[in-house]
């Protein structure tokens, strides 16, 4: 490992990925200068290093020791910014004011699969959204992942229960590789119950983490995994989520880093969607009903518009035009007279008495003494 590349991987332990101090220290010193001037104490920025900075350096060697140890045993691979594999949307992520503590791209990222980071995510999708989803958001994720892995669009999540796990399933199930984001490291399944989907995700995609090898993960870690989802994909849809859903913080991401942002509407009385509603409303997201209207608004202005839902033809479409207005005069609450429906329908006799047999033969109406009745509707697929 050059000593770049590990001065990457000693900051990741030193400092908490996502701090908001990184930036700047990067943008005016290499990587090796900072972790020297940390062990050292020597101060490069007005304000004295954060205690938690000082105390993790006391004990580094070992800590790069074990971090390099765990990811050599899981398989794990260290990318950092420069390798072709890097995905440079990343750097956007440097430009960004911080959000509930975090900004910054990631120091580098550690990755469990064999694909390529950059490649997989150069056409991208991220889906998220509530754990305790309802069937119609697990659905409705699935169905948009799927229909964006069926257009060569990587699906990007954070395999957690609920949406996550239905967008990642989603896109397997077409037989395309997704995109697992962690907070915890790459090597650790998180949660334990997704450990096969985990398995299934690292055999034709990737599982990624900013974190070493070792590390649990915590609230802010969630928090802080979200920009890297963001920051990933082309865009951001969000399916279900409560007002103060997690899964917004990654659409306010999504939106601050100039990425499609996408909301999918649920019932008006389902509180799971009441921050997917105020999105909408805010204007912090355009409002998305399928995989053809994220594809659409992914592929940006000029693109074409999805087409329009057909609706199935029905019998009453097959229906001759004197045999559907004949029908149209009859009703189920009494029977009408042949006159009185040629009168209706501005048949003459001829055409009315055709009209009436073809129904009858159709089982739509039915003779009634010395009427007609409506049997049952024409106009249901």
């Amino acid at each position: 490992m050059t000593p770049q590349r590990r001065a990457r991987l000693a900051l990741s332990i030193l400092c908490e990925p996502g701090d908001p101090r990184l930036p700047d220290l990067l943008a005016s010193h290499t990587p090796v200068q900072l972790v020297d001037a940390i062990r050292t104490g020597r101060q490069l920025a007005a304000d004295p290093w954060p205690a938690s900075w000082t105390h993790r350096a006391q004990s580094l060697d070992k800590r790069l020791d074990r971090a390099e140890r765990l990811g050599e045993a899981a398989g794990l691979r260290w990318v950092v910014p420069g390798d072709r594999t890097w995905p440079q949307e990343l750097d956007d992520l440097d430009h960004v004011e911080p959000l509930q503590g975090a900004t910054g791209a990631p120091l580098g990222l550690w990755i469990r699969g064999t694909g390529s980071l950059a490649k997989l995510t150069a056409a991208s999708v991220a889906v998220v959204g509530a754990r305790d989803c309802t069937p119609y958001g697990a659905e409705a994720a699935s169905e948009i992942a799927a229909d964006a892995a069926a257009s060569d669009v990587t699906v990007v999540s954070g395999a957690a229960f609920g949406i996550d796990a239905s967008a990642h399933r989603g896109a397997l199930a077409m037989g395309r590789a997704t995109v697992a984001v962690l907070a915890c490291d790459a090597a650790t399944d998180y949660p334990r119950a997704h450990a096969a989907l985990l398995s299934r995700i690292a055999e034709s995609g990737l599982i990624v983490s900013e974190q070493p090898p070792g590390q649990v993960p915590t609230k802010a870690r969630f928090l802080s995994r979200n920009r890297l989802i963001a920051a990933l994909a082309g865009g951001t849809v969000v399916v279900e989520a409560r007002r103060r859903s997690g899964s917004l913080n990654t659409l306010h991401w999504a939106d601050r880093l100039g990425r499609s942002t996408m909301a999918v509407p649920g019932p008006v009385t389902s509180q799971q969607s009441g921050g997917t509603h105020q999105a909408v409303r805010d204007g912090k997201a355009v409002l998305v009903t399928g995989g053809p209207d994220v594809l659409s608004e992914l592929a940006g202005i000029g693109a074409a518009e999805p087409e329009p839902a057909t609706t199935p033809p029905t019998e009453y479409d097959h229906l001759p035009a004197p045999a559907q207005r004949a029908l149209d005069a009859l009703t189920w609450q009494g029977a009408r007279s042949a006159r009185d429906i040629a009168a209706a329908a501005d048949l003459g006799p001829h055409e009315v008495a055709k009209a009436l047999a073809l129904l009858a033969r159709r089982g739509l109406a039915e003779r009634a003494g010395n009427g007609w009745l409506l049997v049952r509707r024409a106009d249901l697929a």
